[in-house]
């Protein structure tokens, strides 16, 4: 799919690996919607990008039609749907001291991580079956999601965590094979070891990510923003990828700890 003259809505924006897929989206001509919480940063990057910030929180309805909303009212037709928006955790199932995992906490994991992914996927997929075919193969959009390779390796801690990324990567192959009816694609990434804000800065920032990337095979480093939205782009433009679930990863396999 040619991303130049559409527009896209993409979760999480404002920052990290969202900031880094909706520039590279805007670079090659798409319209983006940058859909976050952080309104400072959201709207200063949609401003610098040319596009729109929608505040919106992924586990809201109400909020995430809205975001689709701006993109279709953009006058460019709606073709991409990004989730990168989602939150971590670490807490065992039963700590150290025999308390069990705090409930509230695992379901807001689940709610944003897991529900809001499924939100956006859904209330953009509707928009996007409402515009006209792009090719001869009748394909009106894609939908990319966010799951991590914890998904598949959990380690110790990160019960909440791989369980909302783990139900990702499950709905994938039945999301794309559903949405096939209204020539819509979804894939779904699944991201080791990225550098991104959340690590702070700093020597002891650096020192933290170079541990971190020791068990990566190769290269040995902890992978970049722009690498996982020229990933994004590869899969949003490749027309034959439809329903698979990719490791970015570096040839990283988590241990239990």
């Amino acid at each position: 799919m040619d991303l130049n003259g559409v527009s896209a809505v993409v979760s999480g924006g404002a920052s990290g690996l969202g900031e880094a897929t909706a520039r590279d989206l805007a670079a090659h001509g798409a319209k983006v919607v940058v859909a976050d919480l952080n309104e400072d940063k959201g709207k200063a990057l949609a401003d610098e990008l040319g596009g729109v910030f929608v505040k919106t929180d992924v586990s809201d309805e109400t909020q995430v039609a809205a975001a689709v909303q701006a993109a279709v009212d953009t006058g460019a037709p709606l073709r991409v749907i990004i989730n990168s928006a989602g939150i971590g955790w670490a807490s065992r199932t039963v700590g150290r001291d025999g308390t069990p995992h705090d409930l509230a906490s695992f379901e807001r994991v689940i709610r944003i991580n897991l529900i809001g992914t499924f939100n956006l996927m859904r209330i953009g997929a509707a928009a996007i079956a409402k515009t006209e075919p792009s090719d001869t193969d009748g394909l009106r959009g894609v939908v990319i999601n966010t799951a991590s390779v914890a998904a598949l390796e959990g380690q110790t801690g990160q019960i909440a965590y791989s369980a909302s990324k783990g139900g990702i990567v499950g709905m994938t192959l039945p999301a794309a094979r559903d949405l096939a009816a209204i020539g819509v694609r979804v894939n779904t990434i699944c991201p080791g070891i990225i550098d991104t804000p959340i690590y702070g800065e700093g020597e002891a920032a650096e020192a933290f990510k170079a541990t971190l990337s020791k068990p990566v095979p190769f290269p040995k480093r902890m992978g970049k923003a722009s690498e996982f939205a020229h990933l994004v782009r590869a899969l949003v433009e490749n027309d034959y990828m439809n329903g698979e679930t990719v490791r970015f990863d570096g040839g990283i396999r988590f241990q239990p700890k």
